[in-house]
């Protein structure tokens, strides 16, 4: 990608002397080896959060890996949660509490999907899809070469932003670096299984989890290869959407042209949700979307527009949204479709009409709008288009009462959207921070993705910022999930240069 080298290495050439940075980037080329067998061994450790032996097995691991590095750390547990693991380093006469945080539970995997197996990390000398061979560590003393890839799960979402913390914490002990600020260490066991009992855990510890600020440490860096900072997260709320047909599947032959087949009834609902252009027909989907600031408005014209250049990477011959670019996009509501199911497919399939079709939909929520404001809408255009609505299994009495049946269940409350204000005297210093270690850096007002910040705001009143890592062709949530070194390399410094800001 042509402008992602090029906005790459503006971004190293004008990168300023942070002595932490420094450190950080010398302590890392002595022992590389070390640093990523440290790496692998955390991600060998499933992580899954409904995996509740091996969940706890992180949190020991990641406690234990705290306490190395001299900070004192402990678990924060609630009844059928998994554990939340809490670090504290006290600075003598510091005036302000900066929280890191970082979650260190993965999505589920299908091993079948992967080249490998996900909780088998693989060093490999390039992208998997540019014929990446598998490698193995290099001798204690040798280096690595930055463009190398880690293959696992969570390697880039989310715990390679806690293995830069504490290689971190390393290089600046052996500086003789001194800290400015108290910090402290949050990491959640169950971000992506929506973050349950966030809310309740700091409620419960509110006094022991406040800050000035927290850091939240997730997600890509920007297409561009730049460093961004990030002001906000869109929420996020699912819904399941069942259709159904006959009681049970029927002979296509035999009752073709006259049983209603529902996964064409769910294929014509769903179409009814978007236009070509992908905007959403939903009645009063985009009433009440909070403006953006005229400074948020003008981050997002100083972004790069990398859209061409992932048209390529990705193969898309068009995109959605009207010719707007995506950075602008993301800072709207949206339905995205996760995934259909309806009877069977390829080899497996019969040629029958199907008794019932489901679709999972993510609504990705904006400032001002609600999981349960969304969900309602959601719910009114399907019972527009002619459906009866349940929240049940449906039967025989109303599936015989109503010519279109449709069950909508929210499987997760979700959370609302978060943006910090980029003018707080705290944002400009974590923007000159950041710079001083990654030159100038991107300031996008949200990203698309959605993590839990409005509790950590609703219920401690702390700001939020974001400070991503991960290369953005990383995978995560998918199989093949992977960190670029360089990546990691950056991020060590970066986190040197925060923890001593």
């Amino acid at each position: 990608m042509r402008l992602v080298t090029f906005l790459a290495l503006v971004a190293i050439a004008s990168a300023q002397m942070n002595p932490s940075s420094i450190a950080a980037d010398k302590w890392r080329a002595g022992h590389e080896t070390p640093i990523v067998q440290e790496f692998f061994d955390l991600l060998a450790i499933p992580n899954v959060a409904a995996d509740k032996p091996n969940i706890e097995r992180n949190a020991a691991a990641i406690a234990a890996m705290l306490r190395k590095r001299g900070v004192p750390a402990r678990l924060l547990e609630f009844a059928g949660a998994s554990p939340l693991v809490y670090g504290e380093i006290k600075t003598p006469g510091a005036t302000r509490t900066v929280v890191f945080y970082a979650h260190y539970d993965g999505q589920p995997v299908d091993a079948k999907e992967w080249n490998g197996t996900p909780f088998t990390p693989v060093l490999r000398n390039a992208p998997l899809e540019k014929d990446g061979q598998a490698i193995p560590l290099p001798q204690a003393g040798k280096s690595f070469d930055p463009e190398w890839r880690i293959y696992a799960r969570s390697a880039s979402d989310d715990k390679a932003p806690i293995l830069a913390m504490v290689t971190a914490l390393d290089a600046l002990h052996d500086a003789k670096i001194t800290l400015h600020s108290n910090i402290k260490f949050v990491f959640e066991g169950e971000e992506e299984a929506g973050s349950t009992h966030l809310g309740e855990i700091l409620a419960a510890n509110k006094q022991l989890l406040r800050g000035d600020v927290w850091l939240i440490c997730d997600g890509p860096v920007h297409q561009s290869r730049r460093q961004q900072v990030v002001f906000g997260a869109r929420g996020v709320t699912t819904v399941d959407l069942t259709v159904y047909g006959p009681r049970r599947e029927l002979h296509s032959g035999h009752y073709g042209n006259w049983a209603p087949n529902p996964a064409l009834m769910l294929a014509r609902l769903l179409a009814s949700m978007k236009d070509e252009d992908g905007r959403v027909l939903i009645d009063h989907f985009y009433d009440g979307v909070e403006p953006l600031s005229a400074r948020e408005l003008k981050a997002i014209s100083d972004t790069p527009v990398p859209d061409a250049d992932l048209m390529r990477e990705l193969w898309l011959g068009r995109t959605e949204g009207g010719g707007r670019k995506l950075a602008e996009l993301i800072t709207l509501p949206s339905l995205n479709i996760r995934g259909m199911a309806s009877a069977r497919i390829g080899d497996r399939a019969t040629n029958v009409i199907p008794s019932l079709a489901t679709a999972t939909i993510d609504l990705r929520l904006v400032k001002a709008i609600t999981p349960q404001q969304a969900v309602a809408r959601l719910i009114d255009h399907i019972r527009k288009q002619g459906y009866f609505i349940t929240d049940q299994e449906p039967g025989a009495e109303i599936r015989t009462a109503h010519p279109k049946v449709a069950r909508v269940v929210q499987t997760d409350a979700g959370y609302p959207a978060v943006r910090t204000s980029m003018d707080l005297p705290i944002s400009r210093e974590i923007v000159k921070a950041v710079e001083s270690a990654r030159g100038p850096s991107i300031l996008s007002p949200t990203t698309g993705g959605s993590v839990p910040l409005y509790l950590i705001e609703s219920t401690l009143g702390s700001p939020t910022i974001s400070i991503p890592i991960a290369n953005h062709d990383n995978s995560q949530h998918s199989f093949n999930e992977n960190i670029r070194l360089r990546n990691l390399w950056d991020g060590i410094n970066l986190m040197a240069a925060l923890l001593t800001m």
